[in-house]
């Protein structure tokens, strides 16, 4: 049946691609690679892992053009491993992004469905793992959002059009539990500004009991930190001088009373313990250089700094992270890379916090050290 409403589809953009009004089209991208962790568990690893500098996708998009400068759009964009081909995203069909909804030439879209939130659209594409560099040069636990850990579900977003280089969004998800209209749902802004070799953005997220049920906002499955409130702002600028660009990110995080989170195994703290604030402050600067229209050269350095509030005490753990990458274009459509990441935590917490893990990794480091490698290829459709 699947293979049916595909072929249908793809029929149907074979049709209409004769007429400028409607259009149907077929997309994607494969990202494969072998990474070594140096310390999982106490251990060395080497393994192969799929869409780690882009998630592997394929997905179809397209619009019927009603009159009047409106038209209808729609995406169905679906995540999976390549190693296993299995679904990403919890196993969602359409995990990445799924969505319909209105535009209107010189106004904007508005859009419903599983959606980024405007902090992901604006701010991310300013950052090295949001951008060319992917989730191994992710901040501490992916505690931005940044580089896309989750989505909003139910989501209503309004995303202007480009006026004279400047764009703005705003998104509502809907928690979806009737009488409880707070429980998991979410808020979020953005804007961006880009003219000639400048760019930059601010975005905002808030996130009110995400994971706590599996219809909100932020499904149970899908969420990151599991806290009463989830809540991000921040700011970046990437500036392009000749062939090489230059780029820092401000991003704040702050999570009340989180109970756990995917990445880390059981509580955040020891048995007992209760955490009433987790915050991060993250300042990201990176650099690439075009070498040759086919090589690209990039570095990237984070400082982070933490705060733990829990009923065991306070403290102050922070993190450091620099970063390297060779990719070189084989094409228009294929590419081949290699970079490499290294992590260090300081300021014991007695949590396990004080355990170094990229994001990119199997899990946690034994100790506050945690180095990363891979070499990848990266083919589109």
């Amino acid at each position: 049946m699947k293979k049916q409403m595909i072929g249908l589809l793809l029929a149907g953009g074979a049709v209409t691609s004769a007429h400028a009004q409607n259009s149907v089209t077929l997309y994607g991208l494969i990202d494969e690679g072998v990474n070594y962790t140096s310390n999982v568990n106490g251990h060395s690893a080497w393994e192969m892992s799929s869409g780690v500098v882009q998630g592997s996708r394929w997905g179809i998009k397209g619009g019927e053009d009603l009159g009047g400068g409106f038209k209808a759009v729609f995406r169905l964009e679906n995540g999976f491993d390549v190693n296993t081909g299995r679904l990403n995203q919890g196993g969602r069909e359409f995990g990445r992004q799924a969505y319909v909804g209105l535009s209107k030439d010189g106004v904007g879209t508005l859009t419903f469905g599983r959606q980024y939130d405007s902090l992901v659209e604006f701010l991310g594409p300013l950052t090295a793992n949001g951008s060319w560099g992917g989730f191994i040069f992710d901040h501490p636990y992916g505690n931005d959002n940044t580089d896309n850990f989750f989505r909003l579900d139910n989501a209503v977003q309004f995303y202007s059009a480009d006026l004279s280089g400047f764009q703005m969004s705003a998104t509502y998800a809907f928690s979806n539990s009737a009488g409880q209209f707070s429980l998991n749902n979410a808020q979020s802004v953005g804007a961006g500004y880009s003219n000639g070799p400048l760019s930059v953005g601010i975005g905002y997220l808030n996130v009110n009991r995400g994971g706590a049920n599996t219809v909100g906002a932020v499904t149970t499955d899908d969420a990151g930190f599991l806290a009463e409130r989830q809540r991000v702002f921040g700011a970046g600028i990437n500036y392009q001088l000749g062939k090489a660009m230059l780029g820092f990110v401000y991003t704040h995080s702050d999570m009340k009373n989180p109970t756990s989170f995917q990445y880390i195994s059981g509580s955040i703290v020891p048995a007992g313990q209760a955490v009433s604030h987790l915050k991060f402050d993250n300042y990201e600067v990176a650099a690439t250089y075009q070498v040759t229209p086919a090589l690209l050269l990039g570095a990237m350095y984070y400082y982070t700094q933490g705060s733990l509030d829990a009923s065991g005490g306070k403290s102050r753990p922070h993190w450091q992270a620099v970063g390297l990458m060779a990719d070189y274009n084989l094409s228009k459509r294929t590419d081949v890379y290699i970079q490499g990441s290294y992590m260090k935590v300081n300021g014991s917490t007695g949590t396990a916090l004080d355990h170094a893990y990229n994001p990119a990794a199997d899990d946690s480091s034994s100790n506050d050290r945690q180095l990363m490698a891979r070499i990848g290829i990266r083919h589109k459709f």
